[in-house]
């Protein structure tokens, strides 16, 4: 593999063919694309609206040597303060499509997870009350196999539509890829894992095969969850999410509140006093204070209990 040593004029020009003058920004801020509200600059930010872009940036990149960091909601990322190298491939608003036949919904990967469950609520189709809330979009969910309140998204996922990195030559390039379709026992789906995140797939869209329900008990659910949430995740701070990964036969939370952690600080960034499964950023956190209190709930977690704590939350960029 040819290490990356920057852009040149000829695949920035490409990519901007590829996906339109609009859709391209340089030294672009990805503490304006994360749910943190932390992370340095991203080299080239690109935001295709077309899985046909999409498929021609990823094999451009691939051709030309260039790192690629798919971005959804950005709900799960801590990225460094230094920022991303190469190219971040954002699917958000800009690819975000959802289309209701019969009993499945079928989602572009940039569409929120929350706005899927909207549209089969409207349709009176039941399954996704469980994770309606949260807010991860629907590549991000399929990526990591998003779940809450015992619900997950591989539980209502059919199918998926991915690109396939394209395999590396003789003398170390990787070539075009392709897209394919893989049904949800082909995923290998597991509590926060799956083959797309395994294999460094790309989710271009997902299908969701639901239920027919009755439209005033799927809303009452969906409220009840979000009622939930409200009160007992700090929503009104940012933050990536659950912070660790549920350790067998413990909650996170209750061992950091335990180990007396309640409201632990390091610069911006602070344990929740509201969930202790969460760390957030009070207004000024950077990358480096969120791992550098990371680490200390680590320690003291496995000092006071002898579990070990793994974070949920994914590092991508330079720290």
């Amino acid at each position: 593999m040819h290490e990356f040593d920057g852009f040149n004029e000829d695949i920035i020009c490409a990519i901007t063919e590829a996906v339109g003058e609009d859709n391209v920004a340089l030294v672009e801020p990805m503490s304006a694309h994360t749910t943190f509200h932390i992370g340095g600059p991203a080299d080239v930010l690109v935001t295709p609206t077309t899985p046909e872009a999409i498929v021609r940036t990823l094999d451009l990149a691939a051709i030309s040597g260039t790192p690629v960091t798919v971005v959804g909601n950005g709900s799960d990322l801590l990225v460094g303060d230094r920022g991303i190298r190469g190219l971040v491939l954002l699917l958000r608003e800009n690819y975000s499509d959802i289309q209701v036949e019969g009993a499945r919904v079928t989602a572009e990967a940039g569409a929120l997870l929350a706005d899927v469950a909207e549209a089969a609520a409207n349709a009176g189709l039941t399954g996704m009350e469980p994770i309606s809330g949260i807010p991860a979009s629907v590549g991000g969910a399929c990526f990591m196999n998003a779940g809450a309140y015992d619900g997950s998204t591989g539980e209502v996922l059919e199918s998926v539509e991915v690109y396939v990195p394209g395999a590396l030559d003789a003398d170390g390039t990787r070539v075009k890829g392709s897209v394919r379709t893989m049904r949800r026992d082909e995923l290998e789906l597991g509590y926060r894992k799956s083959r797309i995140a395994a294999e460094g797939l790309v989710v271009l869209r997902a299908t969701f095969a639901l239920a027919p329900g009755n439209k005033a008990q799927i809303r009452a659910a969906m409220d009840d969850y979000r009622r939930r949430r409200e009160e007992k995740q700090p929503l009104e701070l940012p933050s990536a999410g659950s912070t660790f990964k549920r350790p067998e036969g413990y909650f996170a939370g209750k061992l950091i509140m335990d180990a007396g952690l309640r409201g632990a600080r390091v610069g911006g960034a602070q344990v929740s006093e509201k969930h202790c499964g969460f760390v957030v950023n009070t207004g000024d956190a950077t990358a480096a204070d969120v791992c550098a209190l990371i680490e200390h709930v680590q320690d003291e977690v496995r000092k006071q209990f002898g579990v070990e704590l793994e974070p949920e939350v994914r590092r991508v960029g330079e720290f």
